[in-house]
């Protein structure tokens, strides 16, 4: 699938089957993290593979916002040096690249923050200096996927060279004659 194909389809899922996910696509998501950009090339983000059920459950346990992940096949928790002004922007753009890679590959994933506890911090291991900025959980889809968005039409929410400006003329037809 191809880049603008997999951002029309990808959706956010946080129910999956109980398909294993092969080695090879989790090193796959990994390497698309690794591969991915960083403010300044600093590469300060750390990725940790979780996998175990047991230790999918208790991540589940340590984040009222993720109580779903307790059913994914896997999860990638994303630290980030929290000293770093860009740490968030890289954290999502490590996020975006293992999602996309994952989707490209049949796996579906789901987002979720507010991971910053002691818990987390204890039972992943996580060292002081690093935040667990976000975390993602991957597994095949449980329910077949249309790959359907429901969302705004583009000149709802961007525009030409100033708030407001409409994008009709960017191609130099009226927005009536493009539907």
């Amino acid at each position: 699938m191809d880049a603008t194909e997999a951002v029309k389809t990808k959706l956010d899922v946080r129910e999956f089957g109980s398909n294993p996910v092969p080695p090879e696509v989790k090193l796959a998501v990994l390497e698309a993290a690794r591969l991915t950009q960083s403010g300044n090339n600093s590469q300060h983000w750390r990725f940790i593979l979780v996998q175990n059920p047991e230790n999918l459950k208790r991540m589940s346990e340590d984040s009222p916002q993720g109580r779903w992940v307790g059913g994914a096949t896997f999860a990638v928790i994303v630290c980030t040096d929290p000293t770093r002004g860009n740490h968030m922007l890289d954290a999502g753009r490590a996020v975006q690249d293992m999602q996309l890679t994952a989707w490209d590959l049949g796996v579906a994933s789901g987002v979720f923050m507010g991971v910053d506890r002691p818990e987390f911090r204890r039972d992943f291991g996580i060292p002081d200096g690093l935040n667990p900025t976000i975390v993602v959980g991957f597994g095949y889809p449980k329910k077949k996927l249309l790959g359907k968005k429901d969302r705004l039409p583009l000149s709802s929410i961007a525009y030409l060279e100033k708030y407001g400006g409409g994008l009709d003329t960017l191609l130099g037809k009226s927005q009536r004659e493009r539907k």
